[in-house]
């Protein structure tokens, strides 16, 4: 933790104010109260002021100032972060760095298919962009109006098509940061190939914010499709859809857009919640898959194919009854019912989640043996479940029927995630697959983490950050 700063803070407010414009540095109580609370209202926190950049430069100095005076900085995006990662310590000794007022689209190159923009533009202007040069920016989010791409970068964003295109490791060329000492590292390389020592920009994807402040990136397009089957499958259980994916992929190839997982409890809480949503099949089941085909060519048999290969699965025992998107109205409407699980889980009440990843041949193993672990621990227990099963990532989500006192649900929490930790780590998984560490998980990584990785994690911080002012209380 770094050590409490002497500066006069109203001295260091008139000086940040010079740099960013008066209206721009915010302090009074109101103005900043919805920085202090994260998406999930799980955190609150306390800041000295909020600051809001306009450039890259200005960033600098702000950061400069802090550097000199020993003033913990928090960066924040859209705030629609699940961990904690974007909100300030009760403290109130930090400054809040607010990037949505970055949001140039700096230049794109259609025939490089790469895309330069700015940390606050918000992943939709992104995507947009791209749109509008008949090009397509893959990551796709349920937040895509409001969460912003300095924050997909720093938690390595995922999303739904991960199985085809990868998360923002997978998407980015270049970056351009500013380092905890307020110099700007310029790596705004739009090349596919640089053998030039180290990889530097995979220092700051996933970092959270705790190595340096992103302030720009090259993104990479790709070829707008212009072809989709979308269908909704019942499937029996979840070994069934994972013998349904090895399918689809045996039979379309790159043309697998995604394919997603959903248990009947997480439906049925979209269709509680959600007015507007509809089940697609009449007859309920235990599990479903949203599965989607893309393709470039407008008259790629998509559709077909989608048939086939669900009629294949039916004869295997592997699929029950489809429902196949006749128009895009349809294929959204079935998206919306997965898109919607987290805000009708939001509506329903506070849940114990689990971003979890497990190897895909382990899927049906670790959710058999998660359930009965969990029902010896608590009977009552409803399982929410749903993720990206094409690359093994499940939200793992848990609800009890009472509303415990505050301090009784985060002791059972804490149960619960033992148990399902253990079990991830048992099956060589992950207890954070999409939505990063932020202070929600920074106590359990040190438990499943190795001695070595926390060595090399804890030098590569102090290397950059040797007073630890880059988020304090985050990750490590």
């Amino acid at each position: 933790m770094p050590s409490a700063s002497t500066v006069d803070p109203g001295a260091l407010l008139t000086r940040l104010a010079a740099i960013v414009g008066a209206k721009h540095l915010l302090a009074d109580v109101a103005d900043i109260a919805p920085f202090l609370t994260d998406h999930r209202g799980r955190y609150r926190g306390r800041a000295l002021a909020v600051a809001q950049p306009a450039t890259s430069a200005e960033t600098a100095a702000v950061v400069g100032v802090c550097a000199k005076e020993g003033v913990p900085i928090v960066p924040q995006g859209g705030n629609t972060g699940l961990n904690g990662g974007a909100t300030p310590l009760p403290d109130g000794a930090s400054l809040l760095l607010s990037l949505s007022r970055l949001r140039r689209i700096r230049a794109l190159d259609a025939e490089n298919d790469t895309l330069c923009v700015e940390a606050g533009c918000t992943l939709a202007a992104v995507r947009e962009a791209a749109a509008a040069a008949g090009r397509l920016f893959p990551l796709s989010l349920a937040s895509n109006g409001s969460c912003e791409i300095g924050g997909n970068l720093s938690t390595n964003a995922g999303g739904a098509q991960v199985l085809r295109y990868g998360n923002m490791r997978d998407l980015t060329l270049g970056l351009e940061v500013v380092l905890p000492d307020g110099r700007i590292w310029n790596g705004l390389r739009a090349l596919r190939k640089d053998n030039t020592g180290y990889d530097l920009k995979q220092l700051f994807i996933g970092a959270e914010g705790t190595l340096g402040i992103i302030t720009a990136a090259v993104l990479k397009l790709f070829p707008a499709p212009k072809a989709r089957a979308t269908a909704w499958v019942s499937v029996p259980d979840p070994a069934a859809a994972v013998s349904l994916f090895a399918r689809f992929r045996a039979t379309s190839g790159e043309r697998l857009n995604a394919f997603e997982l959903i248990g009947r409890p997480a439906l049925d809480l979209v269709l509680k919640h959600m007015p507007r949503c509809r089940a697609p099949l009449p007859a309920p089941a235990a599990w479903y898959v949203l599965v989607e085909l893309t393709d470039t060519d407008a008259d790629a048999p998509l559709a077909d194919l989608m048939a086939r290969t669900l009629a294949e699965a039916h004869e295997a025992g592997d699929a029950g009854e489809a429902a196949i998107a006749a128009t895009l109205a349809q294929a959204e409407n079935l998206w919306a019912l997965r898109e919607n699980a987290n805000e009708a889980q939001k509506r329903e009440g506070i849940g114990i989640k689990h971003d979890i990843s497990v190897p895909l041949s382990r899927m049906a193993d670790f959710l058999a043996r998660a359930e009965a672990a969990l029902r010896a621990w608590r009977p009552e227990v409803r399982f929410i479940t749903f993720g990206h099963i094409g690359d093994g990532n499940l939200h793992y989500n848990l609800f009890l029927p009472s509303r415990d006192d505050e301090a009784t649900f985060a002791a059972r929490s804490l149960e619960a995630n033992r148990i399902v930790y253990d079990l991830v780590d048992a099956l060589g998984g992950s207890i954070s697959a999409e939505h990063g560490i932020g202070q929600l998980k920074r106590e359990t990584l040190r438990r499943y983490k190795s001695g070595v990785e926390l060595d090399a994690m804890t030098a590569i911080k102090r290397a950059l950050d040797p007073r630890g002012l880059m988020n304090p209380g985050k990750v490590l």
